[in-house]
């Protein structure tokens, strides 16, 4: 298909011919959950912690004899059923992550990309640059644009003076190709690709 080239200057540039395999890929909600989750999964620390019994600190001596008190038999203080004692069961620090198959991450990525294709919210850029790193030019050229909350992908490397200039602007984030993922393309409204993340997304997910 066909899609204009826009400077960031607003003005068309030219055209560009996107891949079907990867820009009007059908609708897969679940394929999209699936990769949304495992990315939100992988991201959590899992650093949560309450001690056992054997990490409690007290004496390991029987609180009372065994027989003839009347009262339920005892070990130690340090029991999970007593004041001050081990938690039963409690969280321990781990990993969240799981595997996620290559095919479906690919496949999910395909699916977000064409999302943002079918609802119209997908722009390309011809480049990502900018002569200085100052934020209030670049800020000024995006709200002309109209990108409020804009994920921009640019290609294996990035200009050093657009990306310092983006990095304090409310809502736009700026990625190399390589950092393409399905959750931050579906959490920002505008997806921006320049000439060549198009290029190497579609070698990539060919």
């Amino acid at each position: 298909m066909k899609c204009p080239v826009i400077s960031l200057d607003n003005k068309k540039v030219g055209d560009i011919d996107l891949d079907d395999a990867v820009f009007a890929a059908p609708s897969r909600p679940d394929i999209l959950a699936r990769a949304v989750n495992w990315q939100l999964a992988k991201r959590r620390a899992g650093t949560r912690k309450t001690k056992q019994r054997a990490e409690i600190t007290g004496s390991t001596a029987k609180p009372f004899r065994q027989k003839g008190t009347g009262r339920a038999r005892q070990g130690d203080r340090k029991a999970p059923q007593l004041r001050g004692g081990g938690v039963a069961f409690g969280p321990v620090v781990r990993s969240h992550a799981y595997s996620l198959p290559k095919k479906v991450r690919r496949l999910a990525l395909r699916t977000a990309l064409s999302a943002k294709q079918a609802d119209g919210k997908l722009i390309i850029l011809d480049k990502a640059e900018a002569k200085s790193a100052k934020t209030g030019e670049l800020a000024k050229q995006v709200g002309k644009l109209g990108w409020h909350s804009a994920l921009i992908i640019g290609g294996s490397e990035l200009d050093g003076n657009f990306t310092r200039a983006a990095r304090n602007i409310r809502g736009m984030e700026v990625l190399p190709q390589i950092g393409a993922n399905v959750y931050d393309i579906l959490r920002l409204d505008t997806l921006v690709l320049t000439r060549d993340a198009v290029d190497q997304l579609q070698e990539r997910l060919k």
